[in-house]
């Protein structure tokens, strides 16, 4: 792999020259602008992982086109214990950065373009997977980071793409050439945009015929001429213009993954770039096999976080002289047993894991939506749980400036005391770590990430089988399956 550590990939990003926009201003280097930094090194972790003797057997594995060692962020699964390892990978990297880590998106984006332009080929006989096989071998080889850039603005959301009053709405082809086409249109909320090195644009909705020119799947870099991002405010983000040294973990990370708006204004992409091109037939089974793919990660990824955030708040009790009380403890083992039961659900959906006809595997897409029905609730409950058992000095707590200023220093340091020989400091610095997991973006994302909670409903609903069930709950009870049409 080119890129081997997290110092090596946050030089790679300083070689790039994307247009980047916040605040009304342009980031000139996002390894080092106190609003995108923070993003950039949980990124880093992803690379770091690689090179952990404990944790390279999750990181890394071996590719199935070329045979070298490559990130499993960049993998085609090729099996169930692929799938089961990248939800152990992906908890341990939400331990040790307490956020997102960004590169989910694009690994999801990857696995399914994989197995839907194998199977294009297969209906169409075109050659999108043998150009998109070019393309990830390169991702792989120099281990480059990818976002998936799948969610549109929408604008009129009554309309589906092809009759909405502005076109841009939607992604879509405006101009056809020998050598490849011309796009225009914006994606939103793209995960670790800013600090990816290539963007795979996939359709956000099943289509039909009169949409051809949206259905477009296609790789680009981030600094191509006719791209600009604007990256998101977020909870707290001035703070991290002058960081305060007790903002330790979550706001050394970023609040959630850095997401920004990206936009595509005649963008230029080449033949060997386009993976789907017009084939409406085939955007429903794409953004299905990406969707499940990314749900089935939440159980993972938000049990690494709950993980640290349960130990945060335990810590805190010890702290504060209140960690024997019943109460406590029963609030402590509820915790702990929401997050056991949500990584039950990424590793069953991956578990059930069954291959496509291109080889790459697939999770349950029932168990996987489950999944991600779970994280809109438990993650919900242990926030809640953390934010009750550590108390309301949360959101009262004077600043670390307070803290040592000469002229009330002393009083901070007296009033917000806890257990004897246990220093005022510690008891600041994790209460920030709760404020920064609990306080509004991390679980917006929880709830709307991967799809709203009624988008998981409504598959859950599509893959539940209620026929089956039916006939199951008549064969009991030994009534006919086809019963005669009522007089």
């Amino acid at each position: 792999m080119k890129l081997k550590n997290g110092a090596e990939y946050m030089e790679s990003l300083r070689k790039l020259n994307p247009i980047i926009y916040y605040k009304g201003e342009r980031i000139k280097d996002v390894t080092r602008h106190p609003a995108t930094a923070p993003h950039v090194r949980s990124a880093a972790m992803t690379y770091a992982l690689a090179s952990d003797e404990e944790h390279k057997d999750l990181a890394t594995t071996a590719s199935h086109l070329t045979g070298r060692t490559i990130s499993r962020f960049t993998h085609v699964h090729q099996n169930v214990e692929d799938l089961i390892k990248k939800i152990k990978m992906l908890r341990v990297l939400g331990q040790k950065t307490g956020t997102c880590f960004q590169r989910c998106v694009g690994l999801d984006g990857i696995n399914a373009v994989y197995s839907v332009a194998y199977e294009v080929d297969e209906k169409y006989g075109t050659d999108y997977l043998e150009r998109f096989k070019k393309w990830l071998i390169r991702i792989q080889d120099e281990n480059l980071m990818v976002v998936g850039a799948m969610t549109d603005p929408k604008g009129d959301r009554s309309k589906g793409p092809a009759d909405q009053p502005d076109p841009d709405q939607y992604v879509h082809v405006v101009e056809r050439r020998d050598d490849g086409v011309v796009i225009r249109g914006a994606k939103l909320h793209m995960t670790g945009g800013v600090n990816s090195h290539e963007i795979l644009i996939m359709p956000t909705t099943a289509m039909d015929e009169r949409a051809k020119d949206y259905a477009i799947v296609c790789a680009v870099p981030v600094d191509a001429p006719g791209i600009t991002m604007i990256f998101g405010r977020q909870a707290s983000d001035d703070r991290r213009d002058k960081r305060e040294r007790l903002d330790s973990g979550k706001p050394s990370f970023g609040a959630v993954g850095g997401e920004a708006v990206i936009a595509f204004e005649d963008v230029f992409i080449p033949n060997e770039r386009i993976f789907l091109d017009g084939e409406t037939d085939f955007t429903g089974v794409l953004v299905y096999r990406f969707a499940a793919h990314h749900r089935a990660n939440y159980g993972a990824c938000k049990t690494g976080l709950m993980d640290v955030l349960t130990g945060a708040v335990s810590y805190l009790t010890q702290v504060q002289g209140t960690a024997r009380g019943s109460h406590v403890k029963d609030k402590v083992t509820e915790m702990i047993h929401l997050c056991e039961t949500l990584y039950c659900s990424s590793i069953a959906c991956s578990a059930e894991g069954w291959p496509t006809p291109s080889g790459a595997y697939m999770v349950d897409t029932m168990l996987a939506n489950v999944c991600k029905q779970n994280v809109t609730r438990f993650h919900f409950e242990v926030a809640r749980l953390a934010i009750d058992l550590a108390g309301g000095f949360l959101a009262t707590l004077p600043s670390e400036y307070d803290l040592e200023s000469e002229d009330v220093g002393h009083l901070v340091k007296k009033y917000f005391s806890g257990v004897s020989g246990i220093p005022t400091e510690h008891r600041m610095k994790v209460a920030r770590l709760i404020e920064a997991m609990t306080g509004g973006t991390a679980l917006i994302e929880s709830m709307h990430g991967a799809g709203s909670p009624q988008a998981q409903r409504i598959m859950i609903l599509r893959e539940g089988d209620l026929a089956k069930k039916i006939k199951l709950a008549k064969a009991l009870m030994g009534i006919p399956q086809k019963e005669p049409a009522g007089k």
